[in-house]
This record gives structure tokens, C-alpha cells and sequence, in this order.
């Protein structure tokens, strides 16, 4: 996907994350996020990507912020309000100073996403964590999609699905260990909210049955450093130690 069409790519997701299906997706993905960012401890935390939700909102890092790649979105966030615009080809952080990075959907529809995830496995400290959300292929959704590349009436905005287990992969070339992973919102790819309700039973059955269905996952990583050997809890490191982790650069737009 080259860049004008990943922006196009972005711009359709905006629109598709207020429909029934996209506000579904949205709940799901802001209590999964909150249950695993609760318990991540560190001081510089970075949500790239997909303002829509707060994907940090129940962090306790002292210093969050938002980013995004489209200088000219305007929708409204979640949380915070945005502080940085960039490429995501080049993270204007220093090297080794931030302890969590989320790229919620933002893989998907990258111009170049393994670009993307070495700036991220660059710019977290060791043992820093890594929170990535995706769409999944093997899902009722990621069907409806492959049918709807011949159709020309795809159910998602135009994007590579990119399976979990890829993803697992790319994370181990980087030394990245995976720590948790979720699958969830197992209805149908319907259009509306009433018929999306009829198949809420779908979700406990699901999780139970055929768990790695799930429309949407989440996948948890951790970066290793081969030879590193941490003395006593990550949280409890000075916070001399870890600086506030401000753009390294002041050639990208940073907006108050």
C-alpha cells in the first residue's frame, strides 16, 4: 500500500468507526485496553493512531501522549488532545525512551508496517511493552472482506488484514516476546445495531468455543535485550532514570 492510499485507508476508517459495527468494535477494544494498561508501570506512555478511543486512559504513566499521522484530521479524541503529528516511517522520540507504544489498527494501514514496528522497537526502553490491536483475518469479518474484494462492497475500509500469527512472527525478528493476546467481538459482519444485538450471545460463545474467531485482537509484547538481566521489580526504577520523552527531533509538527 503506497502512501496516498494508506492515507485513504485512514480517512475511510474514521467514518467506518461511527457506524454500529465500528462503535461495537471501539467498546471492546477501550475495556481490553484498559484491563492491560492498568497494570503496565513506567513513566512515557504513546498512543498512535485512531483518536476515537482513549487507548490509555487507564494508564498511570505520568506522561501519555496522542499522535497521529494525518496533519489534517479533525475528528474528535478520546482522550487527550493530539500533541504530535508525523510519519510513523520516523518516530521523533530519542531511542530507548518510552515505556509503552499502542498501534491500535494502525499496522493494517501502513504504507510500510514493518517500518513501523522497528521506529516502535526502537523508541521503547528495554522491557518496555508494546500493545498492538488488528483486524482478524480468520473471522467472520475477514471473509466477508476477501468476498468483498470481488464484490467491491467490503464490509471494512481498504487495508492488508494482517493474521495474528504473522504478526507473532514480525514480533520475533524484532526480539519482541509476546505476553498476551485476545480475540474478541465474535457477531457477524452486520450493518446495523439491531441485528448486531440479536448475535450478542455470539460473544460468550465465542470466547468459549471457537476463541480465535474474534473479529478484532489484541496482541501484548515485550522487547527483550539478549544478555539483560533486570534486579528487582521494572516499577520500581528511579525516576531520575527515566526522563520525560520528548520529540528527539523539531523538524516534525508538534502542536499544544
Amino acid at each position: 500500500m503506497d502512501s496516498a492510499a494508506s492515507e485513504k485507508s485512514i480517512i475511510a476508517l474514521d467514518s467506518w468507526l461511527q457506524t454500529p459495527a465500528g462503535r461495537y468494535v471501539r467498546a471492546w477494544e477501550q475495556s481490553r485496553l484498559d484491563a492491560l494498561t492498568a497494570d503496565i508501570f513506567g513513566y512515557n506512555a504513546l498512543q498512535i493512531g485512531m483518536p476515537q478511543i482513549d487507548a490509555l486512559a487507564a494508564s498511570r504513566m505520568p506522561h501519555k501522549w496522542l499522535a497521529d499521522t494525518l496533519p489534517q484530521r479533525t475528528v474528535e479524541t478520546a482522550g487527550p488532545p493530539v500533541v504530535l503529528t508525523f510519519d510513523t516511517i520516523e518516530l521523533p522520540f530519542a531511542s530507548q525512551s518510552l515505556d509503552l507504544v499502542v498501534l491500535p489498527h494502525v499496522l493494517e494501514f501502513a504504507a510500510e508496517p514493518h517500518q513501523v514496528l522497528r521506529e516502535v522497537e526502537r523508541v521503547l526502553i528495554p522491557e518496555g511493552q508494546l500493545i498492538i490491536c488488528g483486524f482478524n483475518p480468520a473471522s467472520l469479518w475477514g471473509l466477508r472482506q476477501m468476498r468483498g474484494r470481488v464484490t467491491g462492497t467490503r464490509y471494512l475500509p481498504r487495508g492488508e488484514l494482517i493474521s495474528m500469527p504473522r504478526i507473532k512472527d514480525w514480533l520475533k525478528l524484532l526480539n519482541m516476546g509476546v505476553s498476551h493476546s485476545h480475540f474478541g467481538c465474535y457477531a457477524p459482519a452486520c450493518r446495523t445495531e439491531h441485528w448486531l444485538a440479536r448475535y450478542a450471545f455470539m460473544d460468550r460463545a465465542g470466547e468459549r468455543w471457537w476463541p480465535y474467531f474474534g473479529a478484532v485482537y489484541l496482541v501484548q509484547a515485550i522487547k527483550r535485550v539478549k544478555g539483560m538481566r533486570l534486579i528487582g521489580p521494572a516499577w520500581s526504577r528511579k525516576k531520575a532514570a527515566s526522563p520525560v520523552a520528548v520529540p528527539a527531533t523539531n523538524k516534525h509538527k508538534e502542536h499544544g
